[in-house]
């Protein structure tokens, strides 16, 4: 025997091969931990029961291992056939489509997803910085004219209907009618994807929320926005108190009754149920979760905002409210301070809480040195959504808008750097209201009195710059009750009335910022410097606008301050800054007669507070 010959023998003894084939080795590069999944296959064929199936699908969760793994050593041959008939027997021959299994994928962690969206998905891929970029489908926002809340005896007194509310109604054998179409559908997909995880850090106050969707995506959208439960926890997980059936890229009956359009978001609070049809934008089942919790948690004495949330190294605690584009995301986000959440959260006796286990940013125009934390966030487990990059080097242009404006990223918690885990913290020390006054009327910063706070808090006010919309050739002022008008449950004097409870009890400071324009409107005058609000922000922070010397802005009565650190004096009352002095008061006589307006519908305080404080309120908006 040559030498040559026992060398390789000797190799061959040493490294025996483990696998007969490529696929048996393909086999031994995986490993799963077993587990008994008889309860979740139980409670997953529940969740997907419809009256078409008394019984529920027989549900597999992950993909049937025998379906793709050789059981034993044997003959590739062998083991092709056996495959081949199983396949057949199970996907083929079943015509009655209440016996086809659905092959369930639940709780998949973020490499599997990837996988899955870049296999399923033809318009995901994987960007620079390692994000998963992809599409949401024709929808590239949210649907607010065709969200549905059914009236219900159990709820139908709590819910805000009528004028100005968000809640269009919808009676519940048309949400049953939905419910069906959604499962329905979902039953006939080839897989489905199943998310389980948790709305709101503050244990006391968590609800189990399932998500039931088609898109890998969607499963990693949600995977990201809820809180994700240990491995133990979702073991245990047992029945959801909440339910997404996400069957967006099947379109709603346009001859059911209540239906508008082809697209049809319907909550209903009795079933404990969310069904989502005629769009695959994501952010409707994150919205859908916060429109549950503005129900439930005022009902446990829990007040909900739409805002975001930081705390300093002393464990003082700010709430940022605002709408779209007035910095609410940028400013929360404080390499300084612990990030608790940046856009929904509740406050109870305990202290605030986020309801959220991710973010969900804005990223058009974002650039590192603006917003750092939420640059650097944007890494391997990120989505970005509707975003362009380019095709060959994968670097995306976070400027470009041929998609869309709203172009997102979501993100778990964890990739802001300065996060705090938990997401929880004491009673707020400082609520700051931003708005983004386009008219370039109202002061960079103003304190309020409690009242005041009310008012604006209800009042909810930005204004939109000409030219972001078509038909917008000069500034328009924008109203969304709470900041968050389009997931409100109750009226908002509900929510306000709560709000000036804990401010009393807890000695809270509340601001007004405006991070829009001065000097003139949009077009005319300038916007605030990021570096100025930052640095009242700070003042804030440090307690030096407490202490501040102030002097009274007329007509809408504003405290501003007549000096802030590192802020030049000259801009603090927007009056010093016009030219034209006339005009100034002519255009903020004009916006406060726009408050009074929108106020109108608010003026009986909608059974929430008593007359004498809806007046107290309305005493203290602008005069006109």
């Amino acid at each position: 025997m040559s030498q040559e010959s026992d060398i390789r023998r000797l190799v061959n003894e040493a490294h025996p091969p483990r696998a007969a084939d490529l696929a048996e080795l393909h086999s031994l590069q995986k490993t799963r931990k077993e587990r008994d999944t008889t309860d979740k296959a139980a409670s997953l064929s529940a969740t997907l029961k419809s009256s078409s199936r008394e019984a529920g699908p027989r549900v597999v969760v992950r993909e049937p291992k025998h379906l793709y793994l050789p059981q034993s050593p044997r003959s590739r041959a062998a083991a092709e056939a056996e495959q081949t008939d199983l396949i057949k027997e199970m996907f083929h021959e079943m015509g009655d489509i209440g016996l086809k299994p659905v092959v369930v994928y639940h709780n998949l962690s973020v490499p599997e997803l990837y996988e899955h969206a870049l296999k399923y998905e033809p318009s995901t891929h994987i960007v620079g910085q390692g994000a998963l970029a992809t599409l949401s489908g024709a929808k590239t926002g949210r649907s607010p004219k065709d969200k549905r809340v059914v009236k219900e005896p159990g709820s139908e007194a709590d819910i805000w209907w009528g004028a100005g509310s968000p809640n269009y109604e919808m009676d519940e054998r048309t949400f049953i009618l939905n419910r069906e179409r959604a499962v329905d559908y979902l039953n006939t997909l080839d897989r489905l994807y199943v998310f389980d995880g948790y709305a709101g850090w503050d244990t006391q106050a968590r609800f189990k929320i399932r998500v039931v969707c088609a898109r890998p995506y969607h499963a990693l959208f949600m995977h990201n926005m809820l809180i994700r439960p240990t491995e133990d926890e979702l073991h245990n997980f047992g029945h959801p108190d909440f339910t997404i059936y996400n069957g967006g890229a099947f379109p709603a009956n346009r001859y059911t009754s209540y239906m508008t359009s082809s697209t049809s978001i319907d909550v209903s609070l009795k079933h404990k149920e969310m069904v989502i049809l005629g769009t695959q934008y994501a952010g409707e089942m994150k919205k859908g979760v916060f429109s549950l919790m503005n129900y439930v948690l005022p009902k446990m004495g829990i007040l909900s905002l739409h805002s975001g949330c930081n705390e300093g190294k002393d464990g003082d605690v700010t709430l940022f409210f605002g709408l779209s584009g007035t910095g609410k995301t940028t400013l929360s986000a404080d390499p300084h301070r612990p990030l608790i959440g940046d856009d929904e959260h509740g406050w109870s006796d305990r202290g605030v809480f986020n309801i959220e286990g991710g973010c969900y940013a804005k990223a058009i125009g974002l650039k590192e040195e603006n917003e750092p934390d939420i640059f650097h966030a944007i890494k391997f487990g990120c989505i970005l959504e509707n975003v362009v990059f380019d095709e060959e080097t994968r670097t995306v242009d976070y400027d470009a808008n041929r998609i869309t404006e709203n172009t997102r990223a979501s993100y778990p918690i964890e990739h802001i750097e300065n996060a705090k885990i938990p997401c929880v913290g004491g009673h707020p020390k400082n609520i700051i209201m931003l708005c983004c006054d386009a008219f370039g009327v109202l002061p960079p910063v103003a304190k309020l009195t409690k009242e005041q706070a009310m008012y604006y808090f209800i009042s909810g006010y930005t204004a939109k710059v000409a030219g972001t919309e078509q038909g917008v050739t000069e500034p328009e002022a924008t109203f969304s009750a709470c900041f968050g008008s389009a997931f409100l449950m109750w009226h908002p004097t509900k929510y306000a009335s709560m709000l000036a409870e804990k401010v009393e009890k807890h000695g809270t400071n509340v601001w007004l910022i405006n991070t829009g324009w001065t000097g003139g409107p949009y077009g005319v005058g300038y916007r605030f410097k990021l570096r100025h609000t930052r640095a009242i922000v700070d003042a804030i922070h440090s307690g030096e606008l407490s202490s501040a010397g102030y002097e009274n802005m007329p007509i809408f009565n504003l405290q501003v301050p007549k000096a802030v650190p590192n802020v030049p004096s000259e801009v603090l009352l927007p009056s010093n800054c016009w030219a034209d002095k006339e005009n100034y008061t002519k255009t903020l006589s004009h916006l406060a007669e726009l408050f009074v307006k929108n106020f109108k519908q608010f003026e009986d305080g909608g059974g929430h507070v008593t007359p004498e404080e809806a007046h107290r309120i309305l005493e203290a908006g602008p005069r006109v």
